[in-house]
């Protein structure tokens, strides 16, 4: 099994570069937080690196100054062992995974779908709902006892990689997990503000901006927007503008997929995509086919391309999947 090796690996090794994917959010942060606390607590030397800067809106979590961002310079760092975590395919992590330069262990810890068992070690269990609740069976096969810091970040980590328990994903054991977190007592209304409610006025313009281009396609089971390149530049976002839009698209009566198309900035004819479905359309399958992945009811992927003719190849290719 998986998670014995894991738990081999780690009490062999000394040191580990702890890393997640770009575009960090809840699940990535908490589940690579807790691996960092777990490791601290067997008396292991640990660092984490990630590509992006930290995402706003989490920075209420214990620890979060143990980041340290990407730069060239951070090439000798030592370690025995390489640990992605919540990453489908290596690439994901940026160029975090290029300080690997001696070709260390790599452990790949991950609920992805779309895994591609990149590591030496994969523990990949894609009907958990999150990499955070990975992270509580690993601490519970270490036997090492759970603190209110670690509780703060694992509910984090579920609590955003499943919709706020909306999503399909969610299981029985996923409640048995949040019944032993809340024993903690967690101020849940405050980290749910902390990461849904906290947008600052001037970018609710943005928004404002996003949303009246809103558009249907396939009698109103697509929804989908696009944001261009002038509508972001020279604009400084202090929150997860994406997982704004696809939410409020979800929240559409019939619609069975959502997507966004984004320019992405400073790089030209690089459209980034994110798919949300209700669970009737397998997304990952879509993304895949897109050189992306994920989950059946949430994935994304990047093309390069102008933005229409992306965006008419990919809803062609939804729509073939709605007729299936």
């Amino acid at each position: 099994m998986s998670l014995k090796k894991v738990v081999a690996s780690l009490k062999k090794s000394k040191s580990f570069l702890i890393t997640t994917h770009t575009n960090m959010e809840g699940d990535a942060l908490g589940s690579e937080l807790a691996f960092y606390g777990i490791l601290k607590k067997l008396g292991k030397k640990a660092t984490i690196v990630n590509e992006d800067a930290l995402p706003y809106g989490y920075e209420f979590l214990p620890n979060i100054d143990k980041i340290i961002k990407y730069k060239d310079n951070l090439k000798e760092i030592k370690f025995d062992c390489f640990v992605a975590l919540d990453c489908s395919d290596l690439s994901r992590t940026g160029e975090v995974y290029r300080l690997n330069t001696k070709e260390k262990p790599v452990i790949n810890i991950d609920h992805h779908i779309s895994n591609q068992n990149f590591g030496n070690i994969n523990w990949v269990e894609s009907h958990a709902s999150s990499c955070s609740e990975m992270i509580y069976k690993l601490y519970q096969a270490l036997r090492l006892p759970l603190d209110r810091d670690t509780a703060i970040l694992l509910y984090t980590g579920i609590l955003t990689d499943t919709g706020s328990f909306r999503y399909p994903n969610v299981t029985s054991f996923t409640h048995k997990v949040v019944s032993k977190l809340l024993k903690f007592n967690l101020d849940i209304p405050q980290i749910y503000k902390s990461i849904y409610e906290n947008i600052a006025f001037p970018d609710t313009k943005l928004i404002t901006r996003i949303l009246p281009g809103i558009r249907q396609d396939a009698k109103g089971r697509i929804i989908w927007f696009q944001i261009k390149q002038n509508m972001l530049r020279n604009k400084k976002l202090s929150f997860d503008l994406s997982e704004y839009i696809l939410s409020f698209g979800r929240a559409i009566k019939d619609a069975q997929v959502v997507v966004l198309f984004k320019e992405n900035l400073g790089v030209k004819n690089e459209i980034r995509i994110n798919f949300r479905s209700q669970g009737k359309v397998d997304v990952n399958k879509i993304a895949q086919f897109f050189g992306g992945g994920g989950h059946k009811t949430a994935s994304g992927a990047t093309v390069r391309g102008k933005i229409d003719d992306v965006r008419r190849r990919v809803l062609a290719k939804i729509k073939e999947s709605l007729r299936d």
